[in-house]
């Protein structure tokens, strides 16, 4: 069986070999070591280099199961710095970085012993510029670069009705020309006409009366019903293109909240019944624009009907604020989605990314383990911690407990400290959002919010062209 050390400082030696011990059925035989240093989270690569010995042997004094042994693996705190991969070298033996939470030590070796990959997946993300027509040229490559960063696979042109798109055919072409897939979105039959000649590879959308569009163009042509119910003028439209032997993608319209949903999802299945082998496209936007709900959940469950249906592509906008970070989370979900239905397993444990507001596990520590840790501090450094009961901050002159950064501050008496108080601060109201919501807090680290994590300069480029200001754009 294999031996692991484990590497730790002395205030977290304790909780780690009851973290350990608690493992039920562990594949390894393991070793607690506390290197000589008070916090485990300060270790570095050229610290351990220096305290541990090479080869790496267990000793008398060691932790856990077993005879001493030279030990096969050396874990270090997930907070530890520096290059393991040369330490690794050193010791002739794998040196790894743990979950930054030892608490999640036994998800980690959980996680360690079933490995899923995310990088497959079998839908096609079609990202729609609703305002193409408003937009430059260099306008829209610029946009059509943030979502094919975000994982859009085809760059959708919707064109605006009552509204000239003049270089529509210079949009497609400088799009082509620049290495992306296009698609035009249009109920303008000559704006299809003018899209396809001018070389998108999609068409959005015809209906049974609009099909001739197909054979004017090379385009791929995704088809609609007549109207949403009229589900017989799609499946004709459907035979018509397999007698033809011409691809196409299909789609039944999905319907917002509360004006259909669960009718058009019946439709999408009657669909994909009556055709087992047809492209199906499926258009979300009515759900994630025109719900107030934060898009990552609606995406998980969007992408997971879409995985049981086998959905060739997916069509998102990210017009609204709140669903700005649209196509992000649709990449996630449908790589998570895929790995659960490949892997036969619900889509739990694969990844946190769609997490965005809370967390699995918030609470690492229990209030009484906190309190273990508080007394063994001698110095005056504050420490913050989080528990179900709210936020902990402790040092040498004892242990706080509030619910709120306004009712703890007082009792800190940082007034003549300007820096100090400012990093506390901050800290605090990290805090408190974390207590408040139920997400992971760790002291000087930001929260992590999936992906709906911010990126400020991006957002700016995506939702203000040059020369206006974000209040100005939709």
């Amino acid at each position: 069986m294999e031996h692991i050390v484990f590497l730790t400082g002395r205030l977290a030696q304790a909780s780690l070999t009851r973290v350990l011990a608690g493992i039920e059925a562990a594949p390894f035989t393991w070793e607690v070591r506390e290197i000589g240093l008070q916090v485990a989270a300060l270790m570095t690569a050229d610290m351990i280099r220096r305290r541990v010995a090479a080869p790496v042997i267990s000793d008398d004094e060691g932790e856990g199961e077993g005879a001493p042994r030279r030990a096969d693996r050396v874990i270090v705190p997930g907070r530890c710095r520096g290059d393991l991969e040369a330490l690794s070298l050193h010791f002739g033996i794998p040196v790894e970085r743990g979950p930054e939470e030892l608490k999640d030590l036994p998800r980690h070796f959980n996680r360690a012993a079933r490995p899923v990959a995310l990088d497959e997946y079998e839908v096609a993300i079609f990202a729609e510029i609703v305002d193409a027509p408003r937009l430059s040229v260099a306008q829209i490559l610029e946009r059509a670069r943030l979502l094919k960063a975000d994982g859009a696979n085809v760059i959708d042109l919707g064109c605006l009705p009552e509204t000239r798109f003049d270089h529509l055919a210079e949009s497609v072409q400088a799009l082509k020309a620049a290495g992306f897939e296009v698609s035009v979105d249009s109920s303008d039959p000559q704006e299809l006409l003018r899209g396809g000649k001018a070389g998108a590879d999609y068409l959005l959308s015809l209906t049974l009366d609009s099909l001739w569009i197909a054979d004017e163009v090379a385009a791929t042509p995704v088809l609609i019903p007549r109207v949403p119910a009229d589900e017989d003028s799609l499946y004709e439209a459907v035979a018509q293109m397999q007698r033809r032997g011409r691809a196409f993608l299909a789609d039944s319209i999905l319907d917002p909240i509360p004006f259909g949903l669960t009718a058009s999802i019946v439709r999408y299945h009657r669909l994909r019944a009556r055709f087992p082998d047809a492209p199906i496209m499926l258009g979300i936007g009515n759900l994630t624009e025109l719900t107030e709900a934060d898009t990552s959940g609606i995406n998980a469950v969007l992408f997971g009907i879409a995985a049981e249906l086998k959905v060739a592509a997916v069509l998102t906008t990210q017009v609204s604020q709140h669903a700005r970070r649209a196509v992000c989370e649709a990449d996630w979900a449908r790589r998570i989605m895929h790995a659960a239905v490949h892997h036969g397993t619900l889509p739990k444990g694969l990844s946190d990314a769609l997490m965005t507001v809370h967390a699995k596990h918030p609470f690492p520590d229990t209030p009484e383990e906190i309190g273990e840790i508080a007394a063994q501090v001698r110095d005056p450094n504050f420490r913050v911690q989080v528990s179900p009961l709210g936020l902990h901050v402790y040092n040498r002159d004892g242990l706080r407990l509030g619910q709120g950064a306004f009712e703890l501050w007082p009792q800190l008496k940082l007034h003549d400290d300007a820096d100090h108080a400012f990093y506390m601060g901050v800290e605090l109201a990290r805090a408190e959002i974390a207590w408040q919501l139920g997400k992971r807090y760790v002291q000087d680290q930001p929260l992590d919010w999936g992906c709906a994590a911010a990126r400020p300069a991006e957002d700016l480029a995506r939702w203000c062209a040059p020369g206006t200001t974000m209040k100005s754009n939709p």
